[in-house]
């Protein structure tokens, strides 16, 4: 997830493709796997031999082969992949270096209370507990904004990695950026994958409707507006971090 209008690229820099023939090998396939699933090529980057979709969600292996396994639905909101019914309590475990950014911090615990007022078959928690039944590291990484990844093997994706830069922003974006983040690891897309335009500014942008990896979940609109939910692409510097209804909708459908 980025600031709206900066620019979009993956703060780490220059593309690159693993290092070594086993590293580049595997993204090579994961790349593959993700044009077959749907995806256009240009809406895929492969960045210190991690390969990303949609700016900010990272794709394993595993995650873009059960991609173009699955036979299920037409388009949009979220992956085939989600989190399975084994799966009751996510873990959130933040890092020491995360803990010592206040409003990242903070951010954090607004994030989980985000999900536990949903009344959702899922619960997450601060740190680890041997109640556990998933967990995802909370990491930090340079500049603002942040990236995850898709559920794979009915497990949450398991790290988020949250830019230090947001440090300077409000709780409120902070819980906004966090609560996005989970998102993707449970497998929502972006609201607006079709047109990042409409929430990043700028010239349309299409993630790709693919019949396997954009799912429209019932009961949620086919159009994206400006602040309209939570898993818009771009972030603005008011958001206020909390669910929309159709957020809320969304939430209930999967879990």
């Amino acid at each position: 997830m980025f600031k709206r209008a900066a620019v979009l690229a993956m703060s780490c820099g220059a593309l690159l493709v693993g290092c070594g023939t086993e590293a580049q090998g595997e993204s090579e396939e994961i790349v593959s796997n993700l044009i077959q699933a749907g995806f256009p090529a240009d809406d895929i980057m492969t960045v210190d031999g991690n390969v990303y979709v949609g700016r900010d969600a990272h794709v394993t292996l595993e995650a873009s082969r059960e991609m173009i396994e699955s036979k299920q639905g037409p388009e949009q909101y979220r992956t085939t992949n989600l989190v399975g019914t084994s799966v009751t309590k996510i873990c959130v475990v933040p890092t020491a270096q995360f803990n010592s950014y206040s409003r990242l911090s903070e951010g954090l615990d607004l994030a989980i209370e985000n999900y536990n007022s949903q009344g959702l078959r899922i619960t997450f928690a601060r740190g680890s507990a041997s109640d556990c039944t998933a967990t995802i590291s909370a990491k930090t990484t340079t500049g603002v904004g942040g990236s995850s990844g898709f559920p794979k093997g009915g497990k949450p994706y398991g790290t988020i990695n949250i830019g230090t830069g947001l440090q300077s922003y409000s709780a409120d974006v902070n819980e906004h950026v966090i609560t996005h983040e989970i998102g993707h690891t449970i497998g929502f897309r972006h609201s607006d994958y079709y047109d990042r335009s409409i929430s990043c500014g700028g010239a349309a942008s299409n993630e790709g409707a693919s019949n396997v990896g954009a799912i429209l979940i019932p009961g949620t609109p086919s159009t994206a507006t400006v602040g309209g939910s939570v898993m818009n692409s771009c972030f603005r510097s008011n958001e206020t971090g909390e669910w929309s209804s159709s957020d809320r909708t969304a939430l209930h459908a999967l879990y």
